[in-house]
């Protein structure tokens, strides 16, 4: 671990995240139902525009764009019920579930299921990667062990054209579809498993009726494509950077490490940053999920003010975010620090002379993701 990287996580460990808090302006936290309606409707009729798009124009090619925007619009629409899981936008968990899971829908991702995941393990223990498993990197010798398959696999999900991968095999299907719950929530998150099961096949039957299969591909195929592609970008962007650590051991991570040092901020267009509801002004919404969106450009400048040396900020470009990817590929846990896929081998044998100088017996790193 450098030097500078050791001293900043040192001084950020020791302060408690409601001392992080306290420096937020209190009126960042002020909901108004009437601005989250708002950009529901926004979102929705959008949604709505783009889904008869991808159905009724009357070329291909025109679908197919349609079926992009579709695809935006269902990201858009999964941010705003993001928020709404966490409190954020209405007082009332009933309100905010039941505008919530329509707008999860699109996504075919359950609303609870997923809650349950993301608030209480992703926000509760961030980059301590013995409990939260999103995005979680691999050491140089847990690659060096898998097989060819796992190793081509892993490969694909860290690279930015075929990142969505990561979301579809290691939260949708093992998080939401397969996962059954306890015995306290195990009925509710049958019941739905099956509306979206239901509004999977209303919808494609729908599709296929009215349009065909290229219309199916369109409105239903692709915009769950495009929607996969942006979660997984956004969720890597947002506690993936070379500055940034990951931990295995709990008494060297903390809550407001794991919340401010590790969550970082990736800046946008004005009007991108709008549309995207400032999701990617990440490290306010990590401080306090109870911030609203539309909050959280405010929040994040309180939080600069007292915070700034210990934010991870970055400009949104291709070249910046292909940049992250390179150099973020395996993680070496025990000297916090990245290794590149070309430097396995290079590690492996550092690691070997280290064992036989030291007596170490064995490399850490390798402690592997639970589940919910």
């Amino acid at each position: 671990m450098g030097a500078g990287l050791l001293e900043d996580t040192g001084e950020v460990r020791a302060i408690r995240l409601q001392q992080i808090r306290d420096q937020i302006n209190p009126d960042r936290y002020r909901r108004s139902p009437a601005r989250a309606l708002l950009w529901y409707l926004v979102d929705g009729t959008l949604y709505l525009c783009a889904v008869a798009g991808a159905l009724f124009l009357p070329s291909w090619w025109a679908q197919l764009l349609a079926g992009l925007v579709t695809g935006s619009a269902v990201a858009f629409m999964f941010v705003w019920a993001h928020d709404a899981a966490h409190g954020a936008l209405f007082s009332s968990q009933r309100t905010a579930r039941t505008l919530g899971t329509p707008f999860m829908l699109p996504s075919f991702n359950m609303y609870r299921l997923w809650a349950l995941g993301h608030n209480r393990v992703h926000h509760g223990f961030t980059s301590l990667t013995s409990v939260d498993w999103i995005w979680r990197p691999w050491s140089p010798s847990e690659y060096h062990q898998k097989s060819v398959w796992q190793k081509m696999l892993y490969r694909l999900e860290r690279t930015p054209y075929t990142c969505a991968l990561h979301y579809l095999l290691r939260v949708w299907w093992p998080g939401m579809v397969a996962y059954r719950g306890d015995a306290r929530n195990r009925k509710e998150f049958l019941v739905d498993k099956l509306v979206t099961l239901a509004f999977f096949l209303g919808f494609s039957i729908s599709a296929l009726l009215l349009s065909g299969w290229w219309g199916w591909i369109s409105a239903v195929l692709l915009p769950f494509i495009v929607f996969n592609y942006y979660i997984a970008l956004f969720v890597f962007l947002h506690h993936t950077h070379p500055e940034v650590p990951f931990y295995t051991e709990k008494n060297e991570w903390s809550p407001s490490l794991g919340q401010l040092y590790c969550s970082t901020t990736v800046r946008c267009s004005r009007i991108t940053e709008m549309m995207i509801h400032n999701i990617l002004i990440h490290t306010p919404h990590h401080v306090d999920p109870r911030i609203p969106f539309y909050h959280l450009r405010d929040a994040y400048d309180d939080l600069q003010k007292h915070y700034g040396p210990y934010i991870h900020e970055m400009r949104f470009s291709f070249r910046a975010v292909r940049n992250v990817f390179l150099q973020c590929q395996l993680y070496d846990y025990e000297h916090h620090r990245w290794i590149r896929f070309r430097s396995v081998r290079q590690w492996l044998q550092e690691q070997a002379a280290e064992i036989a100088a030291g007596g170490r017996t064995a490399a850490p790193g390798t402690v592997t993701g639970s589940g919910h």
